[in-house]
């Protein structure tokens, strides 16, 4: 059994890079939002500092290491055997949770996560115990789990969801009604001010309290206690005069300097908080087997061991800070859990990663009534001069633009650093992990509902997210805990074979979730997928939009031939591929009538025709990925419950409507990849010749029914792709006579020009 706790050491270090690399995939955001999101500095600055700040923050999360140790559970109460088993499944259970939250793109916590890990793994290893104990019962596992600690630990990270978010939204209030969203003008006057009460807040927070943390304020202890008050004074003129200076020199405001500093200050209190999460175990880990070495390796040994401050070695929390730089430089999956939280506390529109549901919608009529009875007491002079205050100037740009253009200003990105980062200061000085991710997402999500970004065009999609993203916070604890028990009940049953099963187990997770994120993350767009056109004319709309008609027809095409083809073969799998395919098509066209409003817009007066023409195509449009979507769903659902397939005759009936269909939308595909309009006319001139096509075959269905069909189902699916056709070819058609009739060769296309 020797050999066991020493492959199990190995075991749990190597787990532990792997889990800084997650950890920290999921934390960036944390500390890089709101430089990302304000897009004042350079993506190249943000990370230099950033990694700075991560780096030397590594240093300063010693203290932290004891809640790995002693905080959750009593080690006394132990055997190294037991320990060892509890933090490998701690160990495997965490990297597994992160990443796939991770591969989701949805932030959670990693304090939670190793928290109730740890709490999950020692109450099956305790229960495991007391069973085996008769003198022992359920009501003893209070002598196991230092629930004192541990629910202080809990309470502590729930309260920090109510504090950010309230702390967050009453400071950005503050901040908008003091600078209002035209703040240039009165930065200029109060901007030094701002960043003087800011940076000293930040540094005071960060680096003076967050010192009590570490090993080092016991030196400085004599030099700082009883002189607080000097040290915010002094710190606020230095950084006043800093801004003043810098503001001088550069020309630029000094909210810069607050940001720099804010995102160097953040990733330092998220590194000293942190750092626990993804090491903590594996030096504890290090330390037991330390002792059980010293002690003559009796498996037996309790652990009281891990009840002394043992201090953190400092060439371990280098080698982690390099790991943790290293990661935020290179993963990609730290980009996806950004683009997370950054789309929620988007000022502008954007498009939208989450669905409204029945609680989103609640909490917003809720929310829309309770504002109706505070704007009834407050009087009309107040709401008039705070409305000044949160005017907003008018941008027009699309849903597209919106993602390249800043997700916020440089008020609410300082507002975000200081409230977030004075925040996990204070629980560093205190020793308690508080979940960053918590903290940092409820400030930017209060910060956004101050600054009126969910308005009544996003309210119930952005307050949707924050549901799903604080349930998936939940689901971090529920999951950790069983997911950590079960894993330890299975490796405690048999450890030799079971440690290297979960291994193996575990490395093919990864690297599946690792192959699924690269797949999506480097997926291009389909080639016939459609885009946004930006003309201001009728010409110009006309050959921008070809290439929009052309691949719907294209793809139309495929939808219906797959459709007939797999009610014939009765294949499933291709019917339910053809309903993913319609259901794409749709949602394309679905956006491109979301962008009309910056369309009509962005014409000028004398293209109001342009107008009219571009919605009448999309509703054209619209009607026929309808048909389609009908036609697909219809053939799905018949075979999926598995109902008589339909005749021959009616199969080759259906054939040759497909073929006749096929012939007619290859013919409009080639006019309007080549731009040939006038070939629609011909085109047209075949529009009875479909209809009467489609027509005699419901002639030939009805006399069937009256005379050998059986099969209502049967004839209730004919009828219904029959007449579904019928609407298909209409809303093509009309599509086609308003090209036609709007197509003029002698006028030369306009679209608009760029500033």
């Amino acid at each position: 059994m020797d050999n066991i706790y020493l492959f199990m050491l190995i075991a749990i270090t190597v787990l532990a890079v792997f889990d800084i690399i997650v950890g920290v995939s999921n934390d960036a955001i944390n500390f890089l939002n709101s430089a990302i999101g304000s897009k004042v500095l350079s993506m190249r600055t943000i990370m230099i500092v950033a990694s700075l700040g991560i780096f030397i923050g590594a240093v300063f999360s010693s203290g932290m290491m004891e809640v790995a140790r002693k905080s959750i559970f009593v080690p006394a109460q132990f055997e190294f055997g037991e320990i060892m088993l509890i933090f490998m499944a701690v160990m495997i259970t965490d990297i597994l949770l992160l990443d796939f939250f991770n591969t989701l793109g949805l932030p959670t916590s990693t304090t939670v996560s190793i928290v109730f890990n740890l709490l999950g793994a020692a109450v099956v290893m305790a229960l495991i115990k007391i069973s085996a104990n008769d003198a022992q019962t359920f009501a003893d596992l209070s002598t196991y789990i230092n629930k004192d600690k541990a629910l202080t630990i809990i309470g502590g990270i729930l309260l920090s969801v109510f504090i950010a978010f309230t702390v967050g939204a009453l400071v950005q209030w503050v901040s908008r009604l003091i600078f209002t969203f035209n703040y240039e003008n009165k930065v200029k006057n109060f901007g030094i001010i701002f960043s003087g009460v800011a940076l000293t807040a930040i540094t005071y927070f960060i680096f003076l309290k967050g010192l009590k943390g570490t090993p080092y304020y016991k030196d400085l202890k004599g030099m700082l206690e009883g002189k607080e008050i000097f040290i915010i004074l002094g710190g606020f003129g230095f950084w006043t005069l800093l801004s003043f200076i810098f503001e001088k020199l550069s020309k630029k405001t000094s909210l810069l300097i607050v940001i720099a500093v804010g995102t160097f200050g953040l990733a330092l209190a998220f590194s000293g908080n942190d750092l626990v999460n993804f090491i903590g175990v594996p030096m504890a880990a290090y330390h037991s087997y330390e002792a059980w070495i010293a002690g003559g390796m009796d498996i037996g040994m309790s652990m009281e061991v891990l009840d002394k401050k043992v201090p953190a070695e400092p060439l371990l929390l280098f080698i982690a800070g390099a790991i943790m730089v290293l990661t935020l430089w290179f993963s990609k999956k730290a980009k996806t859990v950004a683009e997370t939280e950054l789309s929620l506390s988007r000022q502008g529109d954007t498009h939208e990663k989450f669905q409204p549901n029945a609680l989103s919608r609640a909490v917003v009529k809720g929310s829309s009534t309770l504002s109706k009875y505070f704007g009834a007491i407050v009087p009309q002079s107040i709401q008039k001069k705070i409305g000044n205050s949160f005017y907003k100037p008018e941008v027009l740009i699309t849903k597209d633009q919106s993602i390249d253009a800043p997700a916020f200003d440089m008020i609410r990105a300082s507002v975000n650093l200081m409230v977030a980062g004075v925040l996990i200061a204070i629980a560093t000085s205190m020793k308690l992990p508080l979940s960053t991710t918590y903290v940092t997402f409820m400030v930017a999500m209060g910060t956004s509902l101050a600054d009126r970004a969910w308005g009544a065009e996003s309210a119930v999609y952005r307050v949707a997210g924050v549901l799903n993203v604080i349930g998936g916070w939940f689901g971090t604890a529920i999951g950790a805990f069983v997911a950590a028990g079960t894993v330890v009940f299975l490796i405690n049953w048999n450890p030799e074979v079971m440690i290297p099963i979960l291994l193996l187990i575990t490395a093919f997770l990864l690297y599946r979730n690792y192959r699924s994120h690269k797949t999506k993350s480097t997926k291009i767009a389909d080639a016939d997928s459609l885009t946004e056109t930006g003309s201001r004319s009728v010409q110009g709309v006309i050959h921008e939009s070809a290439s929009n008609i052309s691949n719907v027809v294209k793809r139309g095409n495929r939808i219906y031939t797959n459709a007939v083809k797999g009610l014939a073969k009765q294949d499933l799998s291709l019917l339910k591929k053809n309903k993913k395919q319609v259901d794409k098509l749709s949602s394309e066209v679905d956006s491109l009538r979301d962008n009309i409003f910056y369309f009509i817009k962005n014409l000028d007066e004398t293209s109001l025709r342009a107008s009219n023409f571009y919605i009448n195509i999309l509703g054209y449009l619209q009607d026929m990925t309808q048909s389609l979507e009908y036609i697909s769903k219809v053939s799905h659902k018949h075979i999926n419950n598995n109902h008589k397939s339909l005749k021959f005759s009616q199969i080759k009936e259906l054939k040759e409507v497909d073929d006749a269909l096929e012939a007619l939308f290859n013919d409009t595909k080639e006019a309007f990849d080549s731009r040939s309009f006038e070939q629609i006319g011909d085109i047209l001139g075949r529009k009875k010749e479909m209809f009467d096509l489609v027509t005699s075959k419901i002639v030939k269905q009805v006399a069937r029914t009256r005379t050998e069909e059986s099969s209502p189902k049967n004839t209730t699916l004919y009828f219904s792709l029959l007449l579904e056709t019928k609407d298909l070819l209409t809303a093509t058609m009309n599509l086609l006579e308003e090209y036609y009739s709007s197509f003029d060769s002698d006028v030369e296309p306009a679209t608009i020009t760029e500033d």
